[in-house]
Parts: structure tokens; C-alpha cells; sequence
């Protein structure tokens, strides 16, 4: 009797729980977020375009200036992006 017992545990489909759990995390990520796209975001994106420019100067080159800009635009783009990922949905056809 417990062996089949077992077994049909084992059988039965489990409840799907992708993506709604991890609200312990939400505090975490609201801080993270506010940092990056607030002023402490802006100062690291503003440290990224003068570190590119300064490289740049001194390789004689614009290449890490531009570096140095996508870095910044990507560290402060990246909460919206990484929202637009997570939370994208398949179309109903």
C-alpha cells in the first residue's frame, strides 16, 4: 500500500509556480533599482563617460569615449530593459 502510495505522489503533476514567488527579494530589488536609476546611478554613469574620455585622450582614441557613454546609458537603461524582458508576454494568435 505505501509503495503505490508513492508512486501515484510521484505521478501527479506538481502546481506550476514559475514567477510568483520571490517577494522576500522585492525590498532588494526596489533598493537596487533606486540606486540605478537615481543619483547614485547618474554619478557611476557620469564616472563612466569622464573614465572613457580620459582613456580615450590618453590612447588617443574615440573609441573608449564610446565605451565609456554605452557603459553609462547601460547601466541606467538596464532596469527598464530588464523589466521589458522578464515581464514580456507571448502574442495570442
Amino acid at each position: 500500500m505505501i509503495g503505490v502510495g508513492a508512486a501515484a505522489l510521484t505521478l501527479a503533476p506538481e502546481a506550476a509556480l514559475a514567477g510568483t514567488g520571490g517577494t522576500e527579494f522585492q525590498a532588494t530589488y526596489d533598493m537596487l533599482i533606486s540606486w540605478m536609476t537615481g543619483l547614485l546611478g547618474r554619478i557611476i554613469a557620469i564616472a563612466f563617460i569622464i573614465v572613457g574620455l580620459i582613456a580615450g585622450v590618453a590612447r588617443q582614441s574615440i573609441l573608449s569615449f564610446a565605451i565609456g557613454i554605452a557603459a553609462g546609458l547601460g547601466l541606467f537603461m538596464a532596469p527598464d530593459i530588464i523589466d521589458a524582458v522578464v515581464s514580456a508576454t507571448l502574442p495570442i494568435t
